[in-house]
């Protein structure tokens, strides 16, 4: 059974871009930078 807290915090939603999650320095960003996407 839930208490009146769990349940609360079960309905939360955040909002997190992908941009947050990646670091910086991570091959993903070099490859964007390097590679031109716009075709897709």
């Amino acid at each position: 059974m839930l208490n009146k807290q769990q349940a609360e915090g079960r309905y939360q939603i955040s909002v997190v871009s992908l941009d947050e999650l990646v670091p910086q320095d991570h091959l993903v960003r070099k490859i964007e930078n390097a590679i031109d996407f716009s075709f897709i």
